[in-house]
Parts: structure tokens; C-alpha cells; sequence
């Protein structure tokens, strides 16, 4: 199965606090800058990369003078917002010494539930990546609350997997990976080399929670890797201290636990939004556009649609129906209902002087399209 590690061309790389922070002493930007250099190579070998780094609130920790995690919300994102600074800046001027930019992004889980800033995100994400820039993704700790906190960076990691459609999601980890025992109590336990995720005895062997400086342990990496393989992406857990873990990992040499899906990456993408969404509006196609979805398999543009019939907004499921009334796919719209009204039948380079502003130039994008 390591030829699906070598093979991807979509990476998540997720680095944990307890590696960022040197467990807790401040940012560690000798260990950043090693993955810095690995992650710049995997991009000149035309690896698409988004990393989501831990450590705003260990770092913020480091430079308040504070030796645990608080519990108080108030207070986590106090330190979340001194150390964010700091972490950022740090990502920034190491990628920078490599003729690298990088951004900023700050996610909650608002906004991947919310379908228009899902796709919001999506698309911000894809052009950042087009342009050669390493997007830095870490949750809102500043503004999150209970009820909407991810509770851990490997979550964020596996949906934000799941948002770029990547091949593979890597999680770093101060641990070399899962083992089939606690290898801090017995000394005979064996490194999980290769395993289902959606394996039921992995559960037995992830118990565990995270250290003093994180919220997540194995039980969440394990999590995250399942959540991972809804959209068909293979998960490495691996220790983030091996030297140069990831250009070994893109060699095709055997470190960490490598957790497969049950289906591939078109199969998995295809069942989650087929399962995902109410449909909510129809749009009727000519036939030009019906032989550019199910048979060029290209996106839906305003051009070929002849009619736009129900309410629906930017994000949600509509059913894409042929001048015959038989439906051929089913997508995620990326403009409203009354948007859509106003260029059917239209170029896309007339959406901008028609609607004052232009999101996409294809109403459905085929990323977000699945033939029935």
C-alpha cells in the first residue's frame, strides 16, 4: 500500500504541538525549519501541500509564562491569540527563506458545516495552492466556543482533508505511530505497519488521551483517519521526530501506521455527497451540457443551462435534469437560485457584469458533480 503514499499528488500535513513547542519550551524553528525544507521539496516535486500546524495556544502558553493548559475558554483563547503571532510569522519567514509564501487560514467547524463557506473555503484553499502558496491552517481558537470547537487539530486536519479532496492526510505526532500496545508499559509492543481504517480492533489498541500541551491522543488520530477515508484519502500516523520523516515517507519507506479506506478517492467522494445533502432546486439542461457532464465529464456552466426551478443558495445540492426531464448528475451549486436566474444561458465571462461580481466560472463545479 505505500505506492498510495508515493503516488499522491494532495497532501495534508498536520504538525502537532508537543513537535512545534519542543514540548512546551517555545517554537521550536530548528525542528520547523527541517520540516520546512521537506515540505519545500515535496512542492518542486509537484506535490500539492496544505499544512495545518498545531501550537498557537502551547506557544502562547511559552511566551505568558504559563507551565499548564488552562481549562477556562476565556483564557485558551487568550493564549491562542498571543501565540498565533508568533507562529505564524515563524511559518511565514522559514518557508520565506526558501522563496516560499505562505497564508493564514483560521477555520471553525461553522465553517465546513455551512455549505457556502464550505465552498468559500474550498476555493480559497484550491487557488492558494494553484499559486504556489503553502496555506497554514489552524482552528479559531480566538473566537470558538464549546459547541463549535473541532477539540483537536487532527479533526480540523482530516475535514480539511476531505474540503481539498487530498490523496493522502499526514499526521506528525510525538509518537512513531499506533502500536498494538502502549509501548510506554510494554516493552514487546509492535508498530501497526498497515491497517483498515475502518478496522474495529484499532480501537482496542488507540486508547489514550492527549499530553498536557494538546487535546487530541491516538483515539483522535484514529478518529481523524476515519474521517479522512470518507473521502477516499490514505492517512499516515508517524513520528514527526524521524529524520527527515516526510522525504522518507515520499520514498515509499515504511514508517508510521498507514490507514487505508474502504473505497478509492472518486468512489468515497462520490458516495459522501450523494449521502451528504437534501437536493434543493433543478437545473434543466440543453444537450450540449448533458454531453459535456456525462460524457467530456466537464463542469456545468451557465451556458448550458436552459432553466433554473426551485430556492436554492450558493453551496447546496441541486438535481442537473436533461431537455427530456431524465436526470444525469447531482452537484453543489455555486451560486443562489436568483444568481443562477439571472446568467443561464449566458458566458461565463458575462457573470461579472450581470451579477456585479463573479464567485466561479462554472455554476456547478465537476469536483462537485456526481452522474446518476
Amino acid at each position: 500500500m505505500r505506492d498510495k503514499v508515493t503516488g499522491a499528488q494532495r497532501w495534508v500535513v498536520k504538525i502537532g504541538s508537543a513537535l512545534l513547542t519542543a514540548d512546551g519550551r517555545g517554537l521550536d524553528r530548528a525542528a520547523m525549519a527541517v520540516w520546512v525544507e521537506q515540505m519545500v521539496a515535496l512542492r518542486e516535486a509537484g506535490v500539492e501541500l496544505v499544512l495545518v500546524s498545531s501550537g498557537a495556544v502551547a506557544a502562547g502558553m511559552s511566551r505568558l509564562g504559563w507551565s499548564s493548559r488552562p481549562s477556562a475558554m476565556h483564557e485558551l483563547q487568550a493564549a491562542a491569540a498571543v501565540g498565533q503571532m508568533g507562529l505564524v510569522q515563524a511559518w511565514e519567514s522559514s518557508f520565506g527563506e526558501h522563496g516560499r509564501h505562505t497564508a493564514q487560514v483560521l477555520l471553525t467547524h461553522d465553517d465546513l458545516s455551512d455549505r457556502k463557506r464550505y465552498l468559500n473555503a474550498r476555493s480559497t484553499l484550491r487557488t492558494l495552492v494553484d499559486l504556489g502558496v503553502v496555506p497554514v491552517i489552524n482552528e479559531n481558537d480566538t473566537v470558538v466556543t464549546d459547541e463549535i470547537r473541532f477539540g483537536d487539530n487532527d479533526t480540523l486536519a482530516a475535514l480539511v482533508a476531505n474540503l481539498v479532496e487530498a490523496d493522502l492526510l499526514v499526521i506528525l505526532t510525538d509518537r512513531d505511530g499506533m502500536f498494538d500496545a502502549d509501548p510506554r508499559h510494554n516493552p514487546d509492543a509492535q508498530l501497526i505497519f498497515e491497517a483498515r481504517a475502518d478496522d474495529p480492533s484499532l480501537d482496542a489498541v488507540a486508547g489514550g488521551t492527549g499530553g498536557a500541551l494538546g487535546r487530541g491522543g491516538m483515539q483522535t488520530k484514529l478518529r481523524a483517519a476515519r474521517l479522512a477515508a470518507r473521502s477516499g484519502a490514505h492517512t499516515v500516523i508517524v513520528g514527526g521526530r524521524i529524520e527527515r520523516v516526510l522525504d522518507r515517507l515520499k520514498a515509499g519507506e515504511r514508517l508510521g501506521t498507514l490507514l487505508a479506506p474502504e473505497r478509492g478517492l472518486l468512489a468515497a467522494r462520490k458516495q459522501w455527497l450523494a449521502g451528504h445533502l437534501q437536493t434543493r432546486g433543478t437545473l434543466v439542461l440543453d444537450a450540449g451540457a448533458v454531453k459535456a457532464l456525462a460524457v467530456d465529464h466537464k463542469s456545468l456552466l451557465p451556458v448550458g443551462v436552459r432553466e433554473v426551478q426551485g430556492s436554492f443558495r450558493r453551496g447546496e445540492m441541486v438535481v442537473c435534469v436533461g431537455p427530456d426531464g431524465r436526470e444525469i448528475a447531482r452537484g453543489l451549486a455555486n451560486y443562489s437560485a436568483l444568481e443562477a436566474q439571472k446568467i443561464v444561458g449566458q458566458p461565463s465571462d458575462a457573470i461579472e457584469k450581470l451579477l456585479g461580481y463573479v464567485d466561479e466560472p462554472e455554476l456547478v463545479h465537476r469536483d462537485n458533480l456526481i452522474l446518476v
